[in-house]
């Protein structure tokens, strides 16, 4: 299948690099979004990264005008997808919230188009089962900072074709990624392996076992990981971890996957990581140093 048009919803962290990479590579992209405000800041971004891509001499100025070029935005979703080859959900990770967007997705794209989520944990084969096209339903698991990470985890639904598979599998070459082909069962792979870390990552703190920079210092120097457990939850948000750790504890029924008690008490605290300003560390505006939360230093 070839395709041209790409659609996606969501002009969050995950949306606006997913749409900034299709475009980057000429494909035309529309990034759509309930929220004018959203939007404006989802391609202000967009455009931030690209400078930096110009400053560090992997993108020329004619390649970012270019990106641009291939942007647009738009707040009606039946309209952003009309003319789309493949829609991209990149909303975030609630499943009553996917199994909307799906159905109405489904109602409005093309009858050839095929429908992808960047879910990072809910079950691609329950979302299928919202359309009337679960053939053309996939999982598209793109890495943060979607620009700069090669992996996409490619989850095939009970009942995605195989031709839909290998468009998606070509289609991430031409973004310059490594697809990785998986099966759907709870957290997929990147998940149901990185969320029990963290997890007990966060166990090891709250029962007092090291501090926060000892865990993520242990885990960096000795582990060879780039950056620890905790930063790491931090990165992702520590809502979107507990909300799959929810997703695996759900579907394995497994005590091993119950979230740390710390980790529900932040994310009720609204302690979210970064993009709250702070989780297990404290983070401010222009500041490269990591600085432990007061509230959790011995």
């Amino acid at each position: 299948m070839n395709i041209k048009n790409v659609s996606v919803i969501g002009a969050g962290t995950m949306g606006n690099g997913i749409a900034h990479c299709f475009a980057q590579y000429g494909f035309s992209v529309t990034l759509i979004d309930v929220s004018e405000a959203q939007l404006s800041k989802a391609l202000a971004t967009i455009t931030k990264n690209l400078d930096r891509m110009v400053t560090k001499g992997s993108l020329t100025e004619e390649g970012k005008a270019s990106t641009l070029a291939h942007l647009k935005t738009n707040t009606v979703l039946k309209e952003g997808v009309s003319q789309a080859d493949l829609v991209v959900e990149a909303a975030t990770e609630n499943t009553a919230l996917k199994l909307t967007i799906f159905k109405d997705m489904d109602a409005a794209a093309p009858e050839h188009a095929i429908l992808a989520t960047n879910t990072s944990s809910i079950s691609i084969t329950k979302i299928a089962a919202a359309t009337s096209r679960p053939s053309k339903v996939i999982g598209m698991h793109f890495m943060n900072p979607v620009p700069i990470m090669k992996l996409v985890e490619i989850i095939n639904g009970y009942a995605t074709e195989a031709s839909v598979t290998e468009t998606i599998v070509e289609l991430s070459k031409q973004l310059q990624k490594v697809p990785c082909v998986v099966n759907d069962y709870p957290g997929f792979v990147a998940n149901r392996i990185l969320m029990p870390m963290i997890n007990e990552a966060i166990y090891t703190l709250f029962e007092g076992v090291a501090g926060v920079a000892e865990i993520d210092t242990v885990m960096k120097l000795g582990m060879a990981h780039p950056m620890g457990p905790l930063q790491l939850a931090d990165f992702i948000g520590l809502d979107v971890c507990l909300a799959i750790l929810h997703v695996l504890h759900d579907g394995f029924g497994n005590p091993k996957y119950a979230p740390c008690p710390l980790l529900v008490n932040m994310v009720t605290a609204g302690k979210l990581g970064v993009k709250s300003g702070e989780g297990f560390y404290e983070y401010s505006a222009g500041s490269k140093d990591l600085v432990v939360s007061k509230r959790l230093l011995k």
